[in-house]
C-alpha cells in the first residue's frame, strides 16, 4: 500500500484530478480531512499513483499495491478524523488482501528522487502502534553507521537503488522527520534494525 497527499487546494480539486483521464494519475482510495473515505478505482484494478520507482523487486508499483491519497497540502498536520478514517481502511485493506505492515510505505519511499509525499507531518509511528506500519528501534551495539552499511541495510528494508543521500533524505522523511545534517550512526542504527526484522526479500516486495 503506498499512502500519498494530494498537494491540492481542495477534496474536489483532487477528486476531479485523480478521475480525469487526460491528467493520468489516479487513486483507489481519497480520504478528505472529515474523515470521509472514497473509493475511485476497484481495488482489483491498476491505479495510476505511484509512477516510476520501486519498492524491493518490485519496478512497477502501480501493478502490485493500492494507493490511498490524503487530502492535505503537505504543510500542515493531518486531521485527526482523517487519520482515523485512514486507520480503519488500512485495517480493511490489509486484511482483504493479507498485506503485512512493513508493505505499507508512502510516496517517497519508493521514488525517492521525484517525491516527498505524504511528508514530514506525517505520523507514522501512530500507525506502526496499531499495527498498520513499522517503526524502527536504535538496538544497543547495532551501529551500522558507515555509509555503505545504511545503503545496503536501508535497500533490504526495500528502498530502490538510488543515490545513497536520496535514501537518506526519504528515510528521514518517515523516520527522523526533523533531523539535519549529513548520515550518523542513529540513521545507521534505525536502518540495520528495520533490514533485520522487515527485510524485503522475505516476501515479494508487494505494497
Amino acid at each position: 500500500m503506498v499512502i500519498h497527499y494530494t498537494a491540492m487546494a481542495s477534496l474536489e480539486a483532487a477528486r476531479a484530478r485523480l478521475c480525469d483521464p487526460a491528467h493520468e494519475v489516479s487513486a483507489h482510495w481519497l480520504i478528505g480531512r472529515d474523515g470521509r473515505a472514497e473509493q475511485l478505482v476497484d481495488e482489483g484494478l491498476r491505479a495510476w499513483h505511484a509512477g516510476a520507482g520501486a519498492w524491493g523487486a518490485v519496478t512497477d508499483v502501480n501493478s502490485r499495491s493500492v494507493g490511498i491519497e490524503l487530502d492535505n497540502g503537505g504543510a500542515e498536520p493531518f486531521a485527526a478524523a482523517q487519520m482515523a478514517a485512514l486507520e480503519r481502511l488500512l485495517a480493511d485493506v490489509m486484511g482483504r488482501w493479507g498485506i503485512p505492515p512493513e508493505r505499507v510505505i508512502g510516496h517517497s519511499d519508493m521514488a525517492p528522487a521525484r517525491k516527498s509525499d505524504p511528508g514530514p507531518r506525517f505520523d507514522w509511528r501512530r500507525l506502526a502502534c496499531a499495527g498498520l506500519s513499522v517503526w524502527p528501534v536504535a538496538a544497543a551495539g547495532r551501529s551500522g553507521g558507515r555509509p555503505v552499511a545504511f545503503r545496503d541495510n536501508a535497500r533490504r528494508f526495500g528502498y530502490p537503488d538510488v543515490a545513497e543521500d536520496l535514501i537518506l533524505r526519504a528515510f528521514r522523511l518517515r523516520f527522523r522527520p526533523w533531523a539535519t545534517g549529513p548520515l550518523d550512526t542513529v540513521d545507521g542504527a534505525l536502518a540495520a534494525d528495520l533490514a533485520a526484522r522487515f527485510p524485503v526479500d522475505g516476501g515479494d516486495g508487494s505494497a
